[in-house]
């Protein structure tokens, strides 16, 4: 939910240099719309992450690629802007609130042009606090600058603490359903899946059950059974080049997922890959290697806020047992959950998945089992009646 943050008016510019924090007193209404600390129309910082006065923050993630960098922070503001005010240096800026230390970083922009990330190039020192700043040289996307620059604090925990950043899926995160020798959906009546489906390096043939219609361009199919396209790599031009960049980038994210530091004492073969009776299980990396089987066979929790990341790594196979169902808690996010799985992965009937799996070899999906998931695999799929949707982005 959106927060509403404390703005200050900055000395010197607006936060872009030394050790100047907010000037005492100065403390004025956050300009969100219809505030009196601005006009309905002018553009401000309406929430941010880590939030104001947040504590025990960690110090950095580690992301694709197994490169940590500090715990980026986000400012959503009230409407869409002019990235190139955003980016620009000195608008964004972060600093050690006592030392005044500025922090070195680089600001991206989202797509929407409406959330700014300050990556820190670094991990943060533990148990600092930390002040962040957007000055009025953020413009929004007709000129208009913000009326005050806003600044919120937060700390970091008393010791280094690294969590884990979301996998990078690349161009494979526009599929719903990826493989490389694929897709089947033969086995019941009853799969609806929302988004594309592709199959790369082979051609539409693979696609079974599907009844596709081609497109006039050739460039995709549609289906009764897709609410998005379907794209094979005998299509048109560009999708033979767009599902090899999706594949590659598939592949790449196995290989990251697999690469992060393995799960250690409680999260290293948790109850040798038996997952019963129920588990709640809290964010971070969940390795099985000895065995490498994996079989939950019941309801599994998985509780954490909407930033938080599960990577599990199982080196064998992953079995979600008839009628069991995977349940999100405290604001987690499927598309923040990662299933990287060497051996076959096999949801049983009026099962329920939730996350994106990274499969080495095939996804079998049976009779009725439901998923908001992602299936990216190295082999086949197969469904038998199953509603798929992908993670809300």
């Amino acid at each position: 939910m959106a927060l509403l943050l404390t703005a200050f008016v900055v000395g010197c510019g607006g936060g872009g240099g030394g050790g100047s924090g907010p000037a005492p007193g100065s403390t004025v209404l956050p300009g969100a719309v219809g505030t009196p600390g601005a006009a309905a129309t002018n553009p401000t910082v309406g929430s941010a992450s880590p939030a104001s006065g947040a504590t025990n923050v960690a110090t950095g993630v580690n992301g694709p690629g197994n490169v940590v960098t500090g715990t980026p922070v986000t400012a959503t503001f009230s409407e869409a802007m002019d990235p190139a005010t955003i980016t620009a240096a000195g608008t964004f800026t972060l600093k050690q609130t006592v030392a005044g230390t500025n922090v070195p970083g680089t600001v991206t922009m989202s797509a929407g042009n409406t959330i700014a990330t300050f990556t820190p190039t670094a991990a943060l020192l533990p148990g600092t606090q930390y002040t962040a700043t957007v000055s009025t040289a953020a413009k929004n996307a007709g000129g208009t600058a913000m009326p005050n620059p806003v600044a919120w604090s937060f700390t970091t925990n008393a010791t280094a603490l690294t969590v884990q950043g979301p996998v990078n899926l690349g161009a494979a995160g526009n599929f719903t359903i990826l493989t490389k020798t694929g897709i089947d959906a033969s086995g019941a009546a009853g799969t609806l899946v929302t988004g594309d489906i592709g199959v790369s390096p082979t051609a539409a043939i693979s696609i079974t059950g599907f009844g596709l219609v081609a497109d006039p361009s050739n460039v995709f199919s549609t289906s009764t059974l897709v609410t998005g396209r379907v794209f094979a790599a005998d299509f048109a031009p560009p999708t033979p080049a767009n599902l090899t960049t999706a594949v590659a980038n598939m592949e790449t994210a196995f290989t990251d997922a697999a690469g992060r530091p393995a799960g250690v004492g409680p999260n290293l073969n948790l109850l040798a890959g038996n997952l019963t009776p129920s588990q709640t299980l809290a964010p971070g990396v969940y390795t099985w290697n000895t065995p490498g089987d994996v079989s939950i066979s019941t309801n599994l929790t998985l509780t954490g806020g909407a930033n938080d990341v599960w990577i599990f790594q199982i080196t064998g196979t992953l079995r979600l047992e008839t009628g069991v169902r995977i349940l999100l808690a405290g604001g987690a996010q499927a598309k923040n959950i990662f299933w990287q799985v060497s051996g076959a992965v096999t949801l049983l009937p009026n099962s329920h998945f939730e996350g994106v799996i990274l499969a080495q070899t095939n996804i079998a999906v049976q009779t009725s089992a439901t998923a908001n998931a992602r299936f990216l695999a190295q082999t086949a799929t197969t469904l038998q009646g199953n509603p798929v949707t992908p993670p809300a982005p």
